[in-house]
C-alpha cells in the first residue's frame, strides 16, 4: 500500500511539476512583521497592535514539553521524514477511505509550514503538490529546528492568536514560558480545527481535544500514565470573561484608530512603532472595577423593574485626567467592551444637568461677584413658547428666599442659578465654558443654567480639571511620544496649558465646590477625609446622573445613563448613581497618597457692600444654539457594529482627534429643569 501510494505521488508530481513556485529563500531574509507596541505611563509594555495578533519566540524559549506535544500530534516522524511523510500519507487516505470522509491529514509540520508561508488555503491537488514541492525544498535548505520554530509561532491557533506565545496569553493570560501540561496539551491540539476545538466557545470538545493529545503524548514516551491521567483532570483554567481583552479596551481601541488615520495601516502595523501613552494600568483598573460595580449596585436596585425588552443594566463612563499635564490616566468608555465599543467617555454627549451650574458660577466671579452675595429663591415664570410660561421648580420643591451664591451652589438650587444666568447672561457662560475646553453646541437661553445642552465626559472633566489647575487649561493627552523602528523621535505632545479663568476665581470656585462636598448634595465624598471639591448632575426623568470632582493633583468625571434615553429608576439622582463610582475609584487611588489641600483662599475675598439686585423677570432667549467653534475633521466612526444608537458625537478636543461616531434623534423638547440632588 505504502509503495502503490509513493509511486502514484511521484507519478503525480512528475505530472503535475510545477512551474510558478515560489523561491523558499526568501525565509533567510524572513523576519516577522513589527506591530506598534503600546507603552503604559511606567514605559511598562501594555499592548501590540498588530495586523494579525503573534508575538514571535526564539525555539529555545518554547517549552520542550509543548514542542513534544505538537509533534506527537501533528507529525510524529517530524524528526525522521524529509519533509513528505509516505507513511503518513497512506495512513490518512486509508482512514479517509474506511470512513468515507476526511478524517485525518496526512501534511506533515513542514507541508504545513509550506501552506502558511507560501501558498493559498484551497484544497485543490495541485496545491497539494507544490506544497510537498516546496516542504521538501525547505527540508533540504533548513534545519528542522528552524522549520519547528517557524511553525510554532506561524500557526493559526483562534481568536486571533497566531503562534503559541499569542495564543497563551489570549487563552491563559501568561506566558508561553509558564504554560502548565493541561496547557500545552489544549494548545498542542488547536492546529486542526482552531474554531471547532474553542475552548471559550466548545469547551467540551477542547477537553475532548487536550485529552487526545495526552493520550498521544502517552503512547510515544512523552509523558507517563499517571501525568496523563493528573492532566486530563485539570479544569481549562482559561482567562475569565472579564479579562480576555486587553485592559482599558476603550482606550486602546481609540489609540488604535487614531494612529491608523495618522500614520497609515502599513506603518502602523508593520513599521514598528513604539507609542508611549499617559495611562496608569493600575488606575485603570481600578476604575473599571468601580464602574462595574457601581453599575451592578443601580441593576440591583431595580431588578425586575425593567420594561419588556429593555436592558437592565445601564452604561456608564470614566475618566480620570492629572490637571498639572492633561494626562488621561485611565478611560472606562462603556459597561462591557465585548457588548459595545462605543466610547461614550470621548463621544457620547449627554445633558449634564447641575453640573453645568459651575459655569454659570464662575462667569458670576469674573464679573465681580463673590460667594456671599445673596441671590432670591423664589418663584419666577419666563414666557416660554406661545401660550406657554416656564417655571424653573428646586428639586426640593422649597423656596429659602434670599440665600448666598455659596449656598445655592452648594444645595444646587435651580432656581437660583437661572436667576443669575440671567444677570450675567448667556453670553458670559458660553465664553467661560469655551475657555475651559467645552466645545460642544451650547443652549442661548436660561435653561443652560440647569445643563440643558448636551457635553462629553472628556469636555466636562477637562474643565473642572483646569479649575485643579487654578484656572490653567490643559489639552487632554492620550500619547507622550512616539518613536519609529530605530527609536527615532516622530511624535511628542508636550502639555500645553492656557489660562481659561485666573488664579483668584479658580480658587474662589473651588472653594465653593468643596462646600458642595463638606455640607451639599456631594457630602459622601466626605468619607475620603481629605479636601475635595465637585458637583453632582442630574436631568430629568432621572435619565442621566455625573459627578465630576476633583483634589490638587487629580480630577475625574463619572457619567452614568441608558444608551437611548430612558430614566435610570426613581431617585437616581448624580449623589446616588455616580458620586459612589467616583468615590469607590478615589479611596483606592488616593489609599496611598499624603494628603493635599487647595491654594487659600487669603486675599482672594471681594465681598460687595450690598446683596445683589435682582431685576424683574424678563423672556428667555428664543431657543437658538450658540455653535461651538470649527473643529478639525473628524476621523472614522469609533463606534463598533454592535453599538446601539447613542446621543450625538462630540467635536474634538485637541490633541484627542474625536473619531465621529453615530447620530442620533435631536433632543426632545420641552426641556423643565434638571433636579437638584441630595
Amino acid at each position: 500500500m505504502v509503495l502503490l501510494t509513493g509511486g502514484a505521488l511521484a507519478a503525480a508530481v512528475y505530472a503535475l511539476w510545477p512551474t510558478d513556485l515560489p523561491s523558499v529563500k526568501a525565509l533567510e531574509e524572513y523576519a516577522p512583521s513589527l506591530g506598534t507596541r503600546v507603552y503604559a505611563d511606567d514605559d511598562e509594555l501594555l499592548t501590540e497592535f498588530q495586523a494579525e495578533r503573534r508575538i514571535f519566540v526564539p525555539l529555545r524559549e518554547i517549552p520542550r514539553g509543548l514542542r513534544d506535544a505538537v509533534i506527537a500530534v501533528e507529525d510524529a516522524r517530524f524528526y525522521s521524514h524529509q519533509g513528505v511523510d509516505l507513511r503518513g500519507v497512506a495512513r490518512a487516505a486509508y482512514a479517509n477511505f474506511r470512513h468515507g470522509r476526511i478524517v485525518e491529514g496526512g501534511s506533515t509540520i513542514t507541508q504545513q509550514l509550506a501552506k502558511v508561508l507560501f501558498l493559498t488555503p484551497d484544497r485543490s491537488f495541485e496545491r497539494k503538490v507544490k506544497e510537498a514541492v516546496l516542504a521538501l525544498e525547505l527540508e533540504n535548505r533548513y534545519s528542522k529546528d528552524r522549520l519547528l520554530e517557524l511553525y510554532l509561532n506561524q500557526i493559526y491557533l483562534g481568536h486571533g492568536a497566531y503562534g503559541v506565545e499569542a495564543a497563551a496569553r489570549t487563552y491563559f493570560g501568561t506566558s508561553v514560558r509558564e504554560l502548565t501540561l493541561p496547557q500545552i496539551a489544549l494548545l498542542a491540539g488547536l492546529p486542526r480545527a482552531p474554531a471547532s476545538y474553542s475552548p471559550f466557545d466548545r469547551p467540551e470538545l477542547a477537553k475532548s481535544r487536550r485529552a487526545h493529545v495526552l493520550d498521544r503524548m502517552h503512547q510515544l514516551g512523552y509523558i507517563s500514565e499517571p501525568e496523563a491521567r493528573a492532566a486530563k483532570r485539570v479544569p481549562l483554567g482559561l482567562v475569565p470573561p472579564e479579562r480576555r481583552r486587553t485592559t482599558a479596551p476603550y482606550f486602546l481601541e481609540y489609540l488604535e484608530r487614531t494612529l491608523e488615520a495618522k500614520y497609515g495601516s502599513d506603518l502602523m502595523y508593520k513599521g514598528g512603532l513604539s507609542v508611549y501613552t499617559t495611562l496608569n494600568p493600575v488606575t485603570q483598573r481600578m476604575a473599571e472595577a468601580a464602574l462595574r460595580q457601581g453599575l451592578e449596585a443601580i441593576t440591583a436596585r431595580h431588578a425586575g423593574k425593567e420594561s419588556a425588552g429593555q436592558s437592565a443594566m445601564p452604561q456608564g463612563a470614566v475618566l480620570v485626567i492629572e490637571p498639572q499635564t492633561g494626562y488621561i490616566k485611565a478611560l472606562v468608555g462603556g459597561a462591557d467592551f465585548a457588548r459595545s465599543e462605543f466610547n461614550r467617555a470621548i463621544h457620547a454627549r449627554r445633558q449634564p444637568g447641575s453640573a453645568f451650574k459651575p459655569f454659570v458660577y464662575l462667569a458670576a466671579l469674573e464679573a465681580g461677584w463673590t460667594s456671599t452675595d445673596l441671590v432670591d429663591d423664589s418663584p419666577v415664570s419666563f414666557p416660554a413658547s406661545p401660550g406657554k410660561v416656564w417655571e424653573p421648580e428646586n428639586y426640593d420643591g422649597k423656596f429659602r428666599g434670599p440665600i448666598t451664591l455659596q449656598q445655592a451652589l452648594e444645595e444646587s438650587v435651580n432656581i437660583a442659578a437661572v436667576k443669575l444666568l440671567r444677570e450675567v447672561g448667556t453670553a458670559r457662560v458660553v465664553d467661560v465654558a469655551r475657555r475651559l475646553g467645552i466645545q460642544s453646541p451650547l443652549q442661548d437661553n436660561l435653561t443652560l443654567a440647569l445643563g440643558s445642552s448636551d457635553v462629553t465626559l472628556l469636555e466636562l472633566t477637562t474643565a473642572y480639571a483646569a479649575l485643579a489647575n487654578q484656572g490653567v487649561r490643559m489639552d487632554p493627552i492620550a500619547v507622550r511620544y512616539v518613536t519609529d523602528v530605530q527609536g527615532r523621535l516622530i511624535e511628542e505632545n508636550i502639555p500645553q496649558g492656557s489660562e481659561a479663568v485666573s488664579p483668584a476665581v479658580a480658587t474662589l470656585l473651588t472653594h465653593m465646590l468643596r462646600g458642595a462636598v463638606e455640607r451639599g448634595t456631594a457630602i459622601q465624598a466626605r468619607v475620603l477625609g481629605r479636601p475635595v471639591a465637585g458637583k453632582t448632575g442630574t436631568t430629568n426623568d432621572f435619565s442621566d446622573a455625573w459627578f465630576v470632582g476633583y483634589t490638587p493633583s487629580l480630577a475625574a468625571g463619572v457619567w452614568v445613563g441608558h444608551d437611548r434615553l430612558r430614566t435610570l429608576g426613581r431617585e437616581e439622582t448624580g449623589a446616588r448613581a455616580a458620586l459612589p463610582i467616583w468615590i469607590a475609584l478615589m479611596r483606592e487611588i488616593l489609599k496611598h497618597r499624603p494628603v493635599e489641600d487647595f491654594s487659600s483662599l487669603d486675599g482672594l475675598a471681594r465681598p460687595r457692600p450690598e446683596p445683589l439686585t435682582l431685576p424683574a423677570p424678563t423672556a428667555p432667549a428664543p431657543g437658538a444654539t450658540l455653535a461651538a467653534p470649527p473643529a478639525p475633521a473628524p476621523a472614522p466612526s469609533a463606534a463598533g457594529p454592535s453599538a446601539p444608537v447613542p446621543p450625538a458625537p462630540a467635536p474634538p478636543l485637541p490633541p484627542l482627534v474625536v473619531p465621529k461616531g453615530l447620530e442620533a434623534p435631536a433632543p426632545a423638547p420641552g426641556f423643565e429643569s434638571s433636579p437638584s440632588e441630595r
